[in-house]
């Protein structure tokens, strides 16, 4: 049996590793662990996301929650080194660009090889801790899976061996193939008109939003220029906003615009439900412009930069910059292409809904075949070291 140790901790995470779960967890040759960090904690930030997808609950909680990113971050070092030091699986495998990444520290102390799903991506946004999370892992991690050739060819870029890189696609295509347009009928039948009512919107007729990032939180102007913002918008808001978000609004004194509700988090598919039935969705979210550009609802993001630019590429997305405040955006114009957006169709570009079994498919034959071990230098990067002295560099 090959021992494998998939170790997640926040809700876009089950999101994105639900196929590749359920692909490991019925697989005759796999044993799965199944460890789940504590940075999500709650149950309609954790345990929703688990019965709505249908996943298993986790073999181990680590509960490495904390008041910092200092704290939590050294909580799940800590927490998940014995773990891995009596389970001694033959990968430990890690999920995007958080907290609970840095996991993998661990794993490289007790020299455990590590994968890590959705590498490779930049938004070359250094205040983001995130840009420093993936990072870390990507350049401490023996097989990369990343999404897009431009991605593989940025991690190459910093010196990464491209026999590490494996191109996959977008897992969100995978997802929302199996969760979503699988089950549309349901949907449609969950989406009554009770269910609006009783949210206070009308089908069609509301923008729906998330915010969470640090960046657009701990900078008063950011928050204020979201905020005034949203007090241009033609349309009611509604907005599940995370505990963090309200905390940090109510110390501010935040007066919240009349037309937006703030409600507390809420589930898959009831955040599903609500973005197809939405006119649009305003968020800082990666995963929320990505489904969003699958299911043809537009997206204005509040975002610098992004790691995920084929959003714009496809025109799904429509781009505010927070810390560059109102001096430089007009609200008004910005609901306006909003609006366009959403009278148009995209294809989006992401994937062919298999990418979750390439990397199963990959990560298996590596194991089996003894290959897993990623750090061997290539003959490439040799050469180009080589040449770079001949030349004095």
């Amino acid at each position: 049996m090959l021992k494998i140790v998939l170790t997640l901790g926040i809700r876009p995470d089950l999101i994105r590793a639900s196929r590749i779960i359920k692909l490991l967890e019925h697989h005759p040759d796999v044993d799965l662990k199944f460890v789940w960090s504590g940075q999500h904690y709650a149950d309609n930030l954790k345990d929703v996301f688990i019965r709505d997808l249908g996943l298993p609950e986790p073999d181990i909680e680590l509960g490495a929650s904390g008041a910092t990113d200092a704290e939590t971050v050294g909580a799940v070092i800590s927490r998940l080194h014995p773990v891995l030091e009596e389970l001694a699986p033959d990968v430990a495998v890690f999920l995007g660009d958080t907290n609970t990444v840095m996991g993998c520290i661990a794993a490289a102390q007790l020299n455990i090889p590590i994968a890590h799903v959705e590498g490779c991506m930049r938004s070359y946004d250094w205040r983001m801790p995130e840009e420093k999370y993936r990072t870390v892992i990507d350049h401490l991690s023996d097989v990369v899976y990343t999404y897009f050739p431009e991605y593989a060819d940025q991690g190459v870029a910093e010196g990464l061996n491209p026999r590490n890189l494996v191109v996959v696609q977008n897992l969100i295509v995978d997802v929302l193939d199996d969760f979503y347009y699988a089950r549309r009928d349901q949907f449609d039948q969950f989406a009554s008109p009770a269910f609006f009512s009783e949210r206070g919107i009308e089908s069609g007729g509301f923008y729906l939003m998330t915010w969470h990032r640090r960046e657009n939180l701990e900078e008063d102007d950011s928050v204020q220029a979201i905020l005034a913002l949203l007090r241009h918008s033609p349309r009611p808001v509604f907005f599940p906003a995370s505990y963090r978000t309200q905390k940090r609004l109510a110390s501010m004194g935040a007066e919240i615009p009349a037309q937006v509700r703030m409600v507390d988090p809420i589930g898959y598919r009831e955040f599903l439900t609500l973005l197809v039935n939405s006119v649009g969705v305003i968020t800082d979210s990666g995963t929320v412009v990505e489904e969003s550009a699958v299911l043809g609802i537009p997206s204005l993001q509040m975002r610098r930069s992004t790691e995920r630019p084929q959003v714009y590429d496809c025109r799904s997305s429509v781009k505010f910059d927070p810390a560059a405040h109102q001096d430089y955006a007009d609200p008004p114009q910005l609901f306006e292409k909003l609006e366009r957006l959403a009278a148009t169709d995209w294809e989006h570009g992401l994937g062919d809904g298999v990418a979750s079994q390439r990397v199963v498919d990959d990560l298996l034959k590596r194991l089996k075949g003894g290959t897993i071990r990623g750090h061997e230098v290539a003959d490439s990067h040799l050469n180009i070291s080589r040449s770079y002295i001949g030349d004095g560099l």
